[in-house]
């Protein structure tokens, strides 16, 4: 534990840039239904109020393809202080606006830093984590935002008993902070072994390594020297077959795993979390849920307290069981939730509302989809919520990584752009159709995972093409939990001395499998 205090230490210190995500999505979803926000701004309705929600999107689309050139000529490191400089200023505008358009600006500019951030935090959790907590310090991601979400709608709520402006520019303002710790804290922390690798920087790589995995910085310790080691074969081997990153993106090797890495963001964003995230209020505004800015806080604290468990057990639950059952069970939630609005509802009377479909008098029914909604967020955020952010970094070798990630997250945010415009005149148009629309939209992740997403945990970053490159039928792909479960039960055998190393040989996918059907006490040394 005390060789890995740094690693965690490091990654939950640059999972800021998580806080600063968090903090923009309360930054409107708090103030939604305040009179000071409504009689300043003019009561934005539709596609007015989608434009403002949208306008981080649209920057974070800008940051997240900017990401891959600046993560790979600056370091990951600097260009996450760069883009801490664009949140403040985003943040400035913000808290001083005069009117929608300055508003729009403001949130866009800031939308910049959550794009450089989002792709370049996880990149560099990954790559300074060894391979067995890989997931757990790259889920630090996830409940950074989670954080930062519950803590600025505490703020905005607090601040919401304002008579004044200052209901909304207090908490604006209060978002740079963060921001502000993190560019100038980053200075005292080291740049990603991997990056350093990369420039031929091979002295500071071999420091970095030590520092990261040893408690007196040994750069003779034989495990710090054999990762050295791997990642200097990797790329000796990436400059010897004078890979050209763009040409390799689109090749048949890559195909499947770039768009695999594309696939989990898109699907993430359409899981309907962010339906939650930014419009909670409202749904229950519409479902006729008591106090409905109260209840939306309950929300942020289920958010923390199941990201949690994703954070401590996704390396030894595995990437694929998770996404697979948070699909479902997600689609699930959403069914419900869509099915009591259509079975207890009817149309709004009241004109000018952001909803145009309620519940009245059915006390019973708004607390069950108040209780839907909350079951939502909780399996979003200990299945789809972390996992998204730990696949798409650790799918993709180094000489493509930034690039890869770069275009998932651009994925992300156009999703996230797309949503944030057309839900609310979707919640005003087909009204409790939408649900139903979310339900289908994780059934149809639930497929995808269940036939292109292999298992990724307890891997080397440098071990993917080896996952990748030996494929399975599909009709065997049900087999890919338990084939991962039972090398994790072989590589505990062999750490604890059960079993012995003789020699190293190469099978396939049909000698692994007939070995798993051998009667137990078969396997006296392990090959």
């Amino acid at each position: 534990m005390v060789r890995l205090l740094n690693v965690y230490t490091i990654s939950a210190f640059v999972a800021l840039g998580g806080v600063l995500f968090g903090f923009d999505i309360s930054s409107i979803s708090a103030v939604l239904d305040t009179d000071q926000y409504k009689n300043f701004y003019g009561n934005p309705l539709g596609t007015r109020q989608g434009l403002i929600t949208s306008a981080m999107a649209a920057g974070s689309l800008i940051g997240a393809l900017s990401s891959s050139v600046l993560g790979d000529q600056l370091s990951r490191k600097v260009t996450i202080q760069i883009g801490a400089v664009f949140w403040c200023i985003g943040a400035a505008l913000q808290s001083a606006s005069s009117g929608v358009a300055m508003l729009i600006t403001g949130r866009a500019i800031a939308g910049i830093c959550i794009g450089l951030t989002s792709a370049l935090v996880p990149i560099y959790q990954s790559e300074i984590a060894p391979r067995k907590i890989r997931g757990r310090v790259v889920s630090f991601q996830h409940l950074a935002i989670t954080c930062g979400m519950t803590i600025q709608y505490f703020i905005q709520y607090g601040c919401s008993f304002i008579e004044s402006t200052a209901a909304f520019r207090i908490p604006w303002a209060i978002q740079a902070i963060p921001a502000v710790i993190l560019c100038i804290g980053l200075f005292w922390f080291p740049r990603s072994p991997r990056w350093l690798a990369s420039k031929d920087r091979w002295d500071e790589t071999l420091t970095v390594l030590a520092f990261l995995r040893t408690s007196k910085n040994d750069v003779n310790d034989p495990l710090v020297l054999a990762e050295y080691r791997e990642i200097e074969d990797q790329i000796r081997f990436e400059r010897e077959i004078d890979s050209n990153s763009l040409r390799e993106l689109l090749s048949k090797k890559m195909r499947r795993r770039v768009l695999l890495a594309l696939a989990i963001q898109m699907l993430g964003q359409l899981s309907g979390a962010n339906l939650l995230n930014y419009y909670i209020v409202y749904v229950f505004q519409s479902a006729g849920v008591p106090n409905p800015r109260l209840a939306a806080s309950f929300q942020y604290l289920i958010k923390i307290v199941m990201t949690l468990p994703a954070v401590l057990w996704a390396d030894k639950w595995g990437r694929r069981p998770i996404l697979l059952v948070g699909a479902v069970t997600m689609g699930f939630w959403f069914f419900v939730i869509g099915g009591l609005f259509m079975r207890y509802g009817e149309p709004e009377p009241v004109l000018n509302q952001p909803y145009t479909w309620v519940i009245v008098s059915h006390p019973a029914v708004s607390r069950s989809i108040q209780a839907c909604c909350y079951l939502a967020t909780a399996t979003f955020s200990a299945s789809w919520g972390p996992v998204s952010w730990i696949y798409p970094p650790e799918v993709v070798p180094l000489r493509i990584r930034s690039i890869s990630v770069s275009l998932a997250l651009a994925t992300n945010w156009i999703t996230n752009y797309a949503l944030g415009l057309g839900v609310p005149p979707l919640l005003r148009s087909i009204r409790w159709r939408l649900f139903f629309l979310f339900g289908s939209f994780n059934l149809a992740a639930a497929i995808t995972v269940w036939f292109t997403a292999p298992e990724t945990k307890l891997r080397t970053l440098e071990e993917m093409d080896e996952i990748f490159e030996h494929e399975q039928p599909l009709w065997r792909s049900f087999l890919s939990w338990r084939e991962s479960n039972s090398l994790d039960k072989l590589a505990h055998d062999i750490e604890m001395g059960k079993l012995r190393i003789t020699r190293i040989v190469r099978v396939g996918s049909s000698d692994f499998h007939r070995a798993l059907d051998r009667p137990p006490g078969k396997l006296g040394n392990a090959e």
